[in-house]
């Protein structure tokens, strides 16, 4: 299992996403997402999600919070644990993202937008600001197939 960090970091109600357009053979091509990546060897999740923000981003965390731990199960890609934050606050200026196009989407308006169906999950437990959670995706192909939070099934 790889793991991996994702924060949505916060500007009044927006977040800052990454439309993902750029990189050949990305699971997440055209996908709508946070910031994040793999870890390095040795990296902490609350470091290698501040590495990721400011490579990714040109933004300086300054506070975030992690909220929850995702496990994504898939039949077509390696298992993943993510380590999911949100930030706001942090330094500097957006600049250029060399997986995609960074936009600070209002968050009443992400639910438009080409996203994953277990994303749309964690996105409603952070807008309930439900306390730290553990929530599990099972995708077979792109299809949510099982979603578990906290161990017991989503409906």
């Amino acid at each position: 299992m790889k793991l991996t960090s994702l924060c949505y970091i916060q500007r009044g109600g927006q977040y800052l996403m990454l439309h993902r357009t750029v990189k050949e053979n990305d699971g997440n091509h055209d996908k709508w997402i946070g910031v994040g990546g793999k870890f390095e060897p040795g990296e902490s999740p609350h470091e290698c999600v501040c590495r990721e923000a400011l490579e990714e981003t040109g933004l300086t965390l300054v506070s975030p919070r992690l909220r929850g731990v995702i496990t994504f199960l898939s039949d077509e890609w390696e298992g993943e644990y993510m380590f999911l934050f949100t930030c706001d606050r942090f330094t500097g200026a957006v600049g250029q993202c060399d997986e995609g196009v960074l936009e600070w989407i209002d968050k009443k308006a992400l639910y438009d937008l080409q996203l994953w169906e277990g994303d749309k999950i964690f996105l409603r437990l952070l807008e309930e600001d439900r306390p730290f959670f553990s929530l599990k995706l099972r995708y077979q192909g792109d299809s949510l197939v099982e979603a578990n939070l906290d161990g017991v099934p989503i409906p």
